[in-house]
């Protein structure tokens, strides 16, 4: 416990004395929108130059509606992302469903870390590739587990990824 505390504190030290926050690494492609919807944890619609835009919250991964703590999420997406709110989206890639899958500011809060920091969000270790990035969600993920925030109040919460199979298995 205490290890992970030093680690965080070592991050968030390297990324305040040089300036380094994972959208300044984007900031030349980065472009501002508005909030239509959120459909879910990680995922909603904005619009941008007159059109809509679906976009995908980069390297975490919420519970699904239906899912147990999956209301709770989304509810915490809306408020961090309020319909008709300016947001600033840093893309990273798009998505098999071809949304922009991308680093989100809101309110001058990252919401991608604020989802996983909230206990709303897993890290999603299969699409998270930025280290640095990557591995301050996992000592944020830890934090929430440790302090039992959210979906980490269960003892061992069912990721995303895990109930879809299970989902699809029942059809």
């Amino acid at each position: 416990m205490q290890a992970v505390k030093q680690l965080f504190i070592i991050f968030l030290a390297f990324f305040s004395l040089f300036g380094l926050s994972a959208p300044a690494a984007h900031s030349a492609t980065a472009w501002t929108a508005t909030v239509e919807s959120v459909g879910d944890g990680d995922s909603f619609k904005a619009r941008r130059n007159g059109r809509t835009v679906r976009v995908r919250l980069y390297g975490i991964d919420s519970p699904e509606f239906k899912q147990r703590y999956g209301y709770q999420s989304r509810q915490l997406a809306r408020q961090l992302l309020p319909k008709r709110g300016e947001i600033v989206v840093y893309p990273v890639d798009r998505d098999q469903y071809g949304r922009v899958v991308g680093l989100v500011r809101s309110g001058g809060i990252l919401v991608n870390r604020e989802m996983v920091r909230q206990g709303a969000a897993w890290l999603y270790p299969r699409y998270c590739r930025e280290r640095a990035f990557c591995a301050e969600l996992k000592v944020m993920q830890e934090q929430a587990r440790s302090a039992r925030l959210g979906l980490w109040q269960d003892a061992n919460p069912e990721p995303p990824w895990i109930w879809k199979r299970r989902q699809s298995h029942k059809r």
